[in-house]
């Protein structure tokens, strides 16, 4: 069962900070320098302080950017800029956002989950994992003993009972309100009746939970837990480190939007369209669409046409040309993946690393890849010509996210975006 319980956050206390607007942060997945600047003159209490410290020259283990934020976060506590909520509360989320122009809200809550391993409850990875952000990560739980940035859950809830029942907490009550950097409005409230909070729990109990994102952080809780069990420093069943801090959202909410994730990749300097085509050709019908930006957005438009995860775009910088790639049989991956399941093998992620890239490419060089989301980014790479090869990928569905995580199965990384990121800033998990 996936066993969820209210608890006291830590949050900002706005009378202190002023608009938490200033205060709140992306994930660290998603913030580059020019992003970490900005943040940072934002506000001296900017959760970047804490979520991702600046390295200094002179960092020395046991004096470097983890411990940085972990005085940071002491000082803020002392201060009253941080304060620990009252009572243990439920914290109704929701999103505001657009995207290709049309508005969307995505609806969920925060609480704690406790930690599964993988394969052994109700709570299923659907991507693989890197050891270095991992590591990264379990540094600064170690330092700070908080979870600074949630992992986002989602879950059945055909007919939304279990939203309408954390928001029965929130009738006529005012939120608290964040707008990030790229204009998604952020809402907060605060939900304390013991009444709700047992009803949500009824509700969730034979419910399985799927990790959207923040993967790498629930590893790291798992690995942070075992690390104090293993030196006798748990104090029981209910000790804080046994959960993992999670917003839960619906998998029918409405506001929930997969977005692509599309590739930019090195290593192949002077391919062109032809000797793409002739290669792909093996085992792909090749449809030339144009060159430059409007051959991507042609090519863009065929893939959101088929609405299916066997087309594939490619752009070369070579010669600016674009095309799509249809497979037309899955016997090859069949053959190429055998131990992965139907459902693994037929994401267009798969086929794309596992055939076009590791099989059909392999003599070309060796790829490095970069990830984007959002067509104009893969425009603007290939005009500055940054890869040799960008490759558009359709989205993953909550479909595939469901079935391939219920077999226990991985998707590759950066398989799903799910945008926006939730936010770092608005509820901190004590730990210790």
């Amino acid at each position: 069962m996936a066993e969820i319980h209210p608890f006291r956050a830590i949050r900002y206390d706005v009378a202190r900070v002023g608009a938490l607007s200033q205060v709140i942060a992306p994930p660290y997945d998603v913030i580059d320098p020019a992003l970490q600047d900005r943040l940072y003159q934002l506000s001296p209490y900017n959760a970047i302080r804490l979520e991702l410290n600046r390295a200094e020259s002179g960092d020395v283990p046991g004096r470097d950017r983890y411990t940085r934020a972990a005085a940071y976060l002491r000082d803020w506590l002392r201060a009253g800029i941080l304060r620990p909520d009252d009572a243990p509360a439920l914290y109704v989320y929701h999103q505001i956002f657009e995207v290709d122009g049309q508005s969307h809200t995505r609806k969920g809550f925060f609480a704690r989950v406790r930690l599964e391993r993988f394969g052994e409850g109700q709570i299923f990875p659907h991507e693989q994992t890197l050891s270095g952000p991992k590591a990264d990560r379990l540094k600064l739980y170690e330092s700070t003993g908080t979870q600074l940035s949630p992992i986002f859950g989602i879950y059945p809830d055909q007919g939304a009972r279990v939203l309408a029942a954390v928001e029965a907490g929130i009738r006529d009550r005012t939120p608290l309100e964040a707008t990030d950097h790229l204009g998604v409005v952020n809402r907060l409230w605060t939900v304390t009746d013991a009444r709700i909070h047992t009803v949500v729990q009824g509700l969730m109990a034979d419910r399985p939970i799927f990790i959207a994102d923040g993967h790498h952080r629930y590893e790291t809780g798992i690995a942070y837990r075992d690390a104090l069990e293993a030196a006798g420093q748990l104090a029981g069943r209910d000790d804080p480190a046994h959960f993992a801090m999670m917003m839960l959202v619906g998998m029918d909410d409405p506001g929930l939007i997969i977005q692509p994730t599309h590739r930019l990749i090195a290593g192949y300097p002077g391919l062109t369209a032809s000797r793409l085509a002739e290669i792909l050709a093996a085992e792909f019908d090749v449809t030339f669409h144009g060159e430059g930006p409007s051959g991507a957005r042609q090519t863009w438009d065929q893939i959101q046409l088929t609405g299916d995860q066997d087309t594939l775009g490619f752009g070369t910088t070579a010669d600016g040309r674009w095309l799509t790639a249809h497979l037309r049989s899955h016997a090859i991956m069949e053959q190429l993946v055998p131990h992965q399941s139907p459902q693994w093998r037929a994401l267009g992620v798969s086929i794309l690393h596992e055939l076009a890239v590791a099989h059909l490419l392999k003599d070309l060089g060796t790829p490095e890849f970069r990830y984007v989301h959002r067509l104009d980014e893969v425009i603007d790479d290939i005009t500055q010509r940054g890869c040799d090869l960008a490759a558009l990928v359709p989205p993953a569905t909550m479909h595939h996210v469901q079935a391939i995580a219920s077999h226990h199965e991985k998707m590759p990384p950066k398989s799903t975006y799910f945008f926006p990121k939730i936010l770092t800033g608005l509820v901190f998990n004590p730990l210790r």
